[in-house]
């Protein structure tokens, strides 16, 4: 089953200058994950403007059908945090109900977990 990496591309981190004119480090993100999933089997990207969690800036979510979900947040605009962000969605698209045990997850990931989120009933 499809898991979907959502980035959100509006994200900026402390210090981020509009009058630079380089990308929102969302934007800058969000195309390092897209390249590293360029080639994930199962696991998708796309990316929303606002994920409403600015404090916790970088923000992505985790999510499948019918498996729990989870936000996180705090990544930084590199490839070891895409990377991450990519091996632990292709575990999470591998496992039954969306839960990766800690041991398997990638070093990347640890510590960026903001919430859970159950799937949503059948009806």
């Amino acid at each position: 089953m499809t898991t979907w990496i959502t980035i959100c591309d509006t994200c900026k981190r402390e210090g981020w200058d509009a009058a630079s004119g380089q990308p929102t480090d969302g934007e800058a993100l969000a195309a390092l994950v897209e390249a590293a999933a360029a080639t994930a089997d199962d696991v998708r990207t796309r990316r929303v403007s606002c994920t409403m969690g600015c404090d916790r800036a970088c923000n992505i979510t985790v999510q499948a059908a019918g498996k729990i979900n989870y936000s996180l947040g705090t990544f930084e605009a590199t490839a070891e945090d895409a990377e991450a962000i990519v091996e632990y969605a292709g575990k999470h698209a591998a496992s039954e109900t969306g839960q990766v045990p800690y041991r398997e997850w990638p070093q990347g990931v640890k510590g960026h977990f903001v919430s859970r989120h159950q799937p949503l009933p059948d009806a």
